[in-house]
């Protein structure tokens, strides 16, 4: 469990921290999002890899899910009104949250009919 709660954690991070430096590039938000979202997975892909396990965002797991919603939330709490610093805090503890109440509550996504 400790370590699900650590790749939560370094997900929410790593995510939110893209977000945060693309707008400062001022690229647009939904690609801010999309690059925060990618990053933030990538590193639970090569830890998979690295364990010879096939990575968590290829089955129906909510990863990717969290840290694009995480990514999304500091897009929206910037828009808001908020600073960089606290929609970055706001973002990574909604992409947690969502990680961890999946993880908990057993929610998956759907799976592929017919592949």
């Amino acid at each position: 469990m400790l370590v699900t709660v650590v790749d939560a954690a370094g997900l929410a991070l790593f995510a939110v921290a893209v977000v945060e430096k693309a707008l400062l590039f001022e690229i647009r938000p939904f690609v801010a999002m999309l690059m925060g979202t990618i990053t933030g997975v990538g590193g639970g892909v090569m830890r998979d890899i690295l364990l010879a396990r096939i990575p968590l965002v290829l089955r129906t797991d909510i990863y990717a899910t969290a840290a694009f919603f995480g990514a999304l939330v500091v897009i929206v709490a910037r828009r808001a009104g908020l600073s960089s610093g606290w929609a970055a805090f706001v973002g990574g503890v909604a992409c947690f949250a969502l990680r961890m109440t999946a993880v908990m509550l057993d929610w998956h996504l759907p799976k592929a009919v017919g592949g």
